[in-house]
């Protein structure tokens, strides 16, 4: 088993990481300015993709639909190394075109979009002309269970007409938001699988409005995590995505490989929380010691990295079974990382902004912000315990088929 990359992801690595700091890095007081000011978008990042489109760092995450729209045709495996560097700063990735929720509804267009779907909206995104926002969570309804969902989609006519409510709708209050993704119920009747669709609604459609744009831990962050109401809003039945009753089928494509992105972005902000501890370790003096000269404090530092070594591991094996089998074969290693990654986070951050005291707790360093996206990706893209909810079925699963394999092992008098 070779664990190197190639040299062609490796001298990406190179490059991308050589873009961070000359660029990405030497930006990030403005960016948090200008989003102190409220913008939702910050000037510097047009500045940034245009320049990363230029050096060939762009929609890296895109294996399939390769060089012709600007990628390198990675694969997953391929593109996890590129995407931990990339996490270090968590509003990078739009600079290369590679965030959410952007990413997914790219694959998705591109996986089951149509001919004139791919024209009007799959090209604009793969420019990086325009964003998108992906509606499924919704306030009344356990909706990490997508059947539950209720938004109304009826057909009258040649079209569709659309009633209800989503929320938490992240990259609703960019203002190159253009339309959303709406996943709703076309037939309440059918199997409980095939109720749901997905159909394209242009963000200028009469009767959409985005209600408000809901702070997360007190944060706001940029494009927001909105809540959309839908008020008799009518759309073309030609804007269904692939065929009425897909919804489920295609949430779960689309879910997946979003999930392993979002848990490469956080190897690389723990390893980035990581550093940080141990410089601040390494600085700073109480009792006479080294804070790293501390037992529990050393105790952090090495868990951290034996922590971080273990989940990359696991989320390059899941990278790895996604190329291979596709997203339904790696099910239970996508819901195993994601269940993972989030608290390794938390934890790593937490550990971090202690050995800063009250600086881990202030904007002077980036561990609070880490730290609660961290936290919110515990909820976000499913919540831990449905992840652990999936490892436990396969797992039982899998017992029920070796039952009895195990008596053998067994030395109690009733086993004999």
């Amino acid at each position: 088993m070779d664990f190197e990359f190639s040299p062609r992801v490796q001298q990406l690595g190179r490059q991308l990481q050589d873009f961070m700091d000359n660029y990405v890095v030497p930006n990030m007081a403005l960016w948090r300015q200008e989003i102190g000011d409220g913008l939702q978008h910050p000037a510097c990042m047009e500045d940034l993709k245009s320049l990363a489109k230029s050096e060939g760092l762009w929609n890296l995450f895109l294996p399939a639909l390769e060089k012709e729209h600007g990628g390198q045709g990675l694969t997953n495996l391929e593109y996890a190394p590129l995407a931990e560097i990339m996490g270090r700063v968590h509003w990078a990735s739009e600079a290369f075109n590679c965030s959410a929720p952007d990413a997914g509804n790219m694959e998705l267009l591109h996986m089951f979009g149509s001919e004139a779907q791919r024209e009007r909206w799959l090209k604009p995104l793969l420019d990086g002309s325009i964003r998108s926002c992906f509606a499924m969570s919704e306030p009344d309804v356990a909706s990490s269970d997508a059947t539950n969902i209720q938004l109304s989609m009826r057909r009258v006519g040649d079209a569709y007409v659309i009633n209800g409510r989503k929320w938490f709708i992240s990259g609703a209050a960019h203002p190159l938001c253009r339309f959303a993704i709406v996943m709703g119920v076309t037939n309440p009747d059918a199997e409980v699988h095939r109720r749901q669709s997905m159909v394209i609604v242009p963000f200028d459609t009469p009767g959409l409005s985005v209600v408000r744009n809901i702070p997360v831990m007190s944060h706001s962050f940029p494009g927001g995590h909105c809540e959309l109401v839908f008020r008799d809003v009518r759309v073309p039945a030609a804007n269904l995505i692939h065929e009425e009753g897909a919804g489920f089928a295609m949430a779960q494509a689309r879910l997946g490989p979003g999930r392993i992105h979002h848990c490469m972005r956080s190897i690389g902000q723990a390893e980035l929380a990581l550093e940080l501890m141990c410089e601040r370790a390494a600085d700073r003096r109480t009792f006479g010691r080294y804070l790293h000269q501390h037992a529990n404090v050393a105790e952090w530092i090495a868990c951290s990295r034996m922590e971080i070594e273990q989940a990359r591991l696991l989320v390059l094996k899941t990278a790895w079974m996604i190329d291979r089998y596709g997203a339904k074969g790696a099910a239970r290693e996508i819901a195993m990382i994601k269940a993972i990654i989030p608290r390794l986070q938390t934890t790593i951050c937490d550990r971090a902004m202690q050995v800063f005291g009250a600086m881990g707790l202030s904007p002077d360093t980036p561990l609070a912000e880490l730290w609660t996206w961290g936290r919110v990706l515990r909820i976000a893209d499913g919540p831990d315990e449905v992840h652990l909810r999936t490892v436990a079925r396969q797992e039982m699963d899998a017992a029920t088929e070796r039952r009895g394999s195990t008596l053998p092992f067994m030395n109690t008098p009733e086993f004999v």
